[in-house]
């Protein structure tokens, strides 16, 4: 791992930084569960199921969570039902709704 000297970088630069370090926290958090969600599967059609079959209980949908907390990347919403407050309050913040899409 590269080791920085924290002190030397200016504002901006640690903004950046971190900005960089919670979008790459939660690329590896989208690769993991992606990971574990095609092994669910495997398993679930090696039985003959079907994941939604056996978590639904009547093989409906489970929706993809559509928007990320742009500050705890695993908080996530599915952009159906209540707002949850993070949402709410980052949008009071001005932060849009486009920003927070999950990609």
């Amino acid at each position: 791992m590269t080791d920085f000297n924290l002190d030397s970088l200016s504002l901006k630069e640690l903004k950046q930084l971190q900005k960089d370090v919670t979008k790459a926290i939660s690329s590896f958090e989208d690769r993991r569960k992606k990971e574990a969600l095609a092994a669910l599967e495997a398993k679930a059609a090696e039985m003959g199921f079907s994941l939604s079959d056996l978590t639904t209980g009547k093989g409906g949908k489970i929706s993809a969570p559509k928007y990320r907390n742009p500050d705890d990347g695993s908080q996530t919403w599915t952009g159906r039902g209540r707002k949850p407050a993070w949402f709410i309050s980052a949008l009071e913040r001005g932060v849009s709704p486009e920003d927070m899409l999950i990609s």
